[in-house]
């Protein structure tokens, strides 16, 4: 299916490390619960897991904060732990306290009941909304594809829920590493075909979630972690990939060599020292907290400034150092993009 050409593309100009009229900006968790317009699609059905299963909701939420927000990019509704439920382990999503699967791998005997997915047979309606919504931006802004990085699937894996430390997966690390790797090299290939899916109807870009990199000590992050998402990266050679490691400061060096376009920075990660250790070629995103827009305007829009200030003219898109929290107004969220885009564009006019 020919795709429309872009009406806006600051955010692949970005990426490839061309001069832009101003910054790019979008938020992960953009399509969520911050949007009232979100919850009403919701309410109509009968949880997450549904929406994430319905295309055409799925595709009407993805959309709603390029028509409210204004942001400079779309990212596919969907959730990361539809790997592991395509490869035979299913979850559910229960209010306030998360995900939770009723089975949990811990076993040989446990793998052997898994298999690697089967993106037509069980993951085709995010593909499907990806179609759903190409149509219905029609080339205003690109749209993201995503997937959690197999590290952070294999933790919800074997814990079974979320977790403040993850012990259980992480003592499988250290008691069985083979069988460890075998079921990490699952989840990675699962995640390259499900990534190619996308990419295929339409994805202009890809980001991989190592949300819980920060609980693991560095060499097993370089163990557990790194060599699965640079197969993921070396695997992925159609579009541009962003990796999102969050709390892994101790390997931002080895996660800037990468084979990959984009490092995702949480808040809590110096700007100068992302500069300083990452390639000069790479984007850099990020990385207000997600929490100073708790703050009134006027704070925001002073916290904004000095990230973008931070972070200078090159290469870099702007976001938070992670998802928007729920409770927090969209139109804090909208003053933050607005400073995003005004005061970008007025510092790119200064410097013509």
């Amino acid at each position: 299916m020919k795709q429309p050409s872009l009406k806006n593309d600051l955010l692949l100009r970005t990426i490839r490390g061309e001069k832009t009229e101003r910054t790019p900006v979008w938020l992960m968790r953009q399509a969520g619960r911050i949007l009232p317009e979100y919850r009403a699609v919701r309410a109509k059905l009968s949880g997450f897991v549904e929406l994430v299963k319905n295309p055409e909701r799925a595709a009407e939420v993805t959309i709603q904060p390029v028509d409210i927000l204004g942001v400079d990019a779309a990212i596919i509704f969907s959730d990361i732990l539809v790997i592991p439920e395509a490869m035979g382990l299913p979850y559910d999503m229960v209010e306030s306290r998360g995900p939770v699967f009723p089975r949990t791998v811990s076993s040989q005997a446990d793998i052997d009941r898994l298999k690697v997915a089967d993106i037509s047979d069980d993951l085709a309606y995010t593909p499907e909304a990806i179609k759903i919504v190409k149509k219905g931006l029609d080339g205003r802004v690109p749209l993201i594809g995503f997937a959690g990085a197999p590290w952070t699937i294999f933790a919800y894996m074997v814990e079974g829920s979320g977790s403040k430390t993850f012990s259980k997966a992480r003592a499988m690390l250290y008691r069985q590493p083979t069988l460890s790797r075998q079921l990490l090299g699952m989840i990675t290939e699962s995640t390259i075909r499900y990534l190619k899916a996308q990419i295929a109807d339409g994805a202009d870009v890809v980001q991989i979630f190592d949300s819980w990199a920060g609980i693991l000590p560095p060499v097993h992050f370089e163990q557990f972690s790194l060599p699965y998402i640079q197969q993921i990266c070396e695997a992925i050679t159609e579009v541009p990939i962003t990796v999102f490691a969050k709390g892994a400061y101790a390997n931002l060096t080895e996660i800037g060599q990468l084979n990959c376009a984009t490092v995702g920075i949480d808040w809590n990660t110096e700007i100068s020292h992302a500069r300083s250790v990452i390639s000069p070629d790479k984007t850099l995103q990020g990385n207000l907290d997600p929490a100073a827009l708790y703050a009134d305007f006027d704070q925001i829009r002073q916290d904004t400034r000095q990230m973008l200030d931070a972070f200078g003219s090159h290469h870099h898109i702007a976001n938070l150092g992670h998802g928007v929290y729920p409770d927090i107004s969209p139109d804090h969220v909208r003053c933050f993009i607005d400073t995003v885009k005004e005061y970008s564009a007025n510092k790119r006019s200064k410097l013509l």
